[in-house]
């Protein structure tokens, strides 16, 4: 490798790590060639090589997502995990009736996700909308298969809440609360 991929290579991963937002990488490199010509000397040619590296943090993200449980989904190999709510998991009861109406949400929509900055579980945290504008964090805690996480979310998704959706989603609000129930008893 030259030097040239090793300072690149540095450079990245630098970048990489200081930050859970997904990143663009832009390098844009440029060649010219000058030819000098002096009287009664051979032509001097000199070729000049520029490598500009700019990496910016991507504040938003578009696309066709992945539905991968009820919290999270992957927009173009980004995991993103829905700001602010808490749904069952897969394993949990209601965990694949939370999926299958976050699949149903999402089946052939672009969703637009809004990056905080945080980090959950090696998964990027962001707020993602649908085509329309509706926030998908409301629309699911708005179908009774998530419950607001104030911690996270300030109490924003609480007033969508629907009677008794706490117990319902016994362990989610546990989960919350710190008193998740040792594996292997029975749900």
């Amino acid at each position: 490798m030259d030097s040239f991929a090793m300072g690149l290579l540095r450079l990245l991963l630098r970048a990489f790590s200081r930050s859970s937002r997904p990143k663009l990488v832009v390098v844009e490199r440029e060649t010219s060639v000058i030819e000098e010509r002096i009287p009664r000397r051979p032509p001097a040619v000199t070729v000049r090589q520029t490598t500009h590296v700019q990496i910016v943090e991507v504040q938003e993200l578009r696309g066709r997502a992945w539905v991968i449980d009820g919290d999270t989904i992957d927009i173009g190999g980004t995991r993103i995990r829905l700001a602010g709510i808490d749904a069952p998991e897969m394993d949990h009861p209601y965990g694949k009736n939370a999926k299958w109406t976050l699949v149903n949400l999402c089946k052939g929509q672009e969703i637009r996700a809004v990056f905080d900055g945080d980090l959950s579980h090696d998964r990027t945290v962001a707020t993602c909308y649908l085509p329309d504008g509706r926030d998908l964090s409301a629309e699911m805690v708005r179908a009774g298969m998530a419950i607001d996480w104030r911690k996270f979310s300030g109490g924003k998704y609480a007033g969508l809440e629907q009677p008794g959706i706490r117990r319902k989603l016994w362990r989610c609000d546990a989960r919350q609360k710190g008193r998740m129930p040792p594996a292997g008893l029975p749900d």
